[in-house]
């Protein structure tokens, strides 16, 4: 049932231990943009820039790799914060990454989704993500999921204000994307080690890998990286096996 951590299944045998230790949902910190840029000498919009070419190749790489859902950390509640002229410069590129970008995942069979308020956010870019979601709907390869003005405490104070009991279920049902799968593997780059107000109830149970890469850094090998190690994870949603 929703919400809740599925048992523990037996250790598959060799012909389909790859497939059994893939990740079916994966969440990404998508962390070092900034960084990046300054390390190289460039503006914070062209850090952003490559950050956000990183993210189209590691979807395909995802699909790929058999992955069902990818989930990013496009632009947190918190974001709103940072100088006028970034938050700006972010808005800009994110609504000519959608016009862009929704053919090709419309070709590519991949579905777009976004999680996060949409109140306070402009109401062109709110449109264009509303158009993004249902020319993508048909899309089975993989889900690409954009946490955009996205905070995990938000996302539970939502939910808790229409909350009228039920339990866990009912209440998973208030969230932004309930029919989402919670991540198998939460990834966050760049070296720092915390989960920044990120799908808080989702990754309950997930495995969380630490990469030093910053994210325009963040290559293939990189990602099969923490894929390989997801794979030597012992899984047991607190149970105990044996």
């Amino acid at each position: 049932m929703p919400g809740r951590p599925p048992t523990a299944e037996p250790t598959p045998g060799p012909a389909d231990t790859d497939a059994a230790e893939r990740p079916r949902s994966v969440a990404i910190i998508t962390d070092g943009n900034g960084r990046w840029a300054q390390g190289r000498g460039v503006s914070v919009a062209e850090g952003h820039r490559a950050g956000a070419d990183v993210v189209r190749a590691r979807l395909r790489d995802a699909a790929e790799l058999g992955i069902e859902e990818l989930t990013v950390f496009s632009f947190s509640t918190e974001n709103w914060s940072r100088p006028p002229a970034e938050v700006q410069a972010l808005m800009a590129m994110f609504g000519e990454r959608i016009d862009r970008e929704t053919p090709e995942l419309i070709e590519e069979g991949a579905r777009m989704r976004f999680i996060g308020r949409r109140e306070g956010v402009d109401p062109a870019l709110v449109e264009k993500m509303d158009w993004a979601e249902q020319q993508t709907a048909g899309g089975e390869s993989i889900t690409l999921v954009v946490a955009f003005n996205y905070g995990g405490r938000a996302e539970i104070l939502d939910a808790a204000a229409r909350y009228e009991g039920g339990g866990e279920d009912a209440f998973r049902a208030l969230l932004y994307g309930p029919d989402l799968r919670d991540p198998d593997l939460l990834i966050r780059t760049s070296g720092e080690q915390r989960v920044s107000n990120y799908l808080l109830w989702q990754c309950a149970y997930s495995e969380i890998v630490f990469a030093p890469e910053l994210w325009p850094d963040f290559d293939r090998p990189a990602f099969e990286r923490c894929l390989d190690a997801y794979a030597t994870r012992d899984r047991r949603f607190g149970g105990r096996v044996g």
